[in-house]
């Protein structure tokens, strides 16, 4: 038995759809775990995965227990997490505000890390990335870091951008941006090409069969909205996700790299 962890958001469950459902057909037996990023990268962390989704930021971390699938990865082009605030503030008022982020381990908290080197612990307020818009609404912190459909829905609530790490990333690195990927035991890499085709398998399946995928993907998606849904889909969802090809491991390389300078 196979313990398999992936994320509720859309793009997890969009390519995982298929599989899970045994509407293509394997021979992995599954137990599956459907969480939070942070918490899939806890369990890993903690070596309790076989196979999971995770945050590039933890990469470096398992790299002796845990091989990358060349398949599976989240990377997005010209848009990423997105630091929100309200009407009275703007970026230059971060370093002397509070900072609500969707928990230690994310890319997104890697990536804010990188950018703004001099902030304060103290300034940081961990959270679920689903509480981040609402804290910042309700002037419980200055400013937010948003990730997953909640960069698609903060202006109803009257929020603004002012910075989208995405275009950051791309404009200092010209590189697309690598958020998450799917690692499996080394100890099982014996099956880590089968498993992959299997996943490259489930995900072509949900692009050339949407409506029967999307009630599934709506079942765990934080907004029904079916317009966010197939937009965070398709932002998420790309060439890279098929396949890493050169570039994508280019830039993950960059980001491991940043990240190990970071914890040292």
């Amino acid at each position: 038995m196979l313990k398999l962890g992936f994320s509720s958001c859309p793009n997890d469950t969009f390519m995982f759809s298929a599989l899970v459902n045994n509407w293509i057909k394997h021979n992995f037996p599954l137990q599956i775990f459907i969480s939070d990023i942070e918490e899939l990268n806890s369990l890993v962390l903690e070596e309790k995965l076989d196979i999971s989704k995770i945050s590039f930021h933890i990469l470096p971390y398992i790299e002796e227990k845990y091989s990358l699938l060349e398949v599976g990865a989240a990377f997005s082009f010209g848009s990423g997490p997105i630091l929100i605030t309200r009407e009275e503030f703007s970026l230059k008022d971060l370093y002397k505000s509070t900072i609500a982020v969707p928990r230690k381990y994310t890319t997104a908290y890697l990536l804010f890390r990188i950018y703004a080197k001099n902030i304060r612990k103290d300034q940081i307020i961990f959270c679920l990335f689903s509480e981040i818009i609402d804290k910042v609404k309700n002037k419980e912190v200055d400013f937010g870091l948003l990730i997953h459909e909640g960069r698609f829905v903060y202006k109803k609530y009257g929020l603004k951008k002012v910075l989208d790490f995405g275009k950051w990333w791309e404009k200092e690195t010209k590189l697309p941006l690598p958020l998450g990927g799917i690692v499996i035991k080394k100890a099982l890499e014996e099956i880590k090409e089968e498993f992959s085709e299997i996943l490259r398998e489930s995900i072509l399946f949900a692009y050339k069969n949407e409506e029967k995928v999307l009630p599934y993907v709506k079942s765990y998606a934080k907004y029904l909205d079916d317009e966010i849904i197939k937009n965070h889909i398709k932002l998420y969802v790309n060439s890279f996700t098929l396949n890493l090809g050169d570039i994508g491991k280019k830039a993950i390389k960059k980001l491991t790299n940043l990240a190990r300078c970071l914890n040292h």
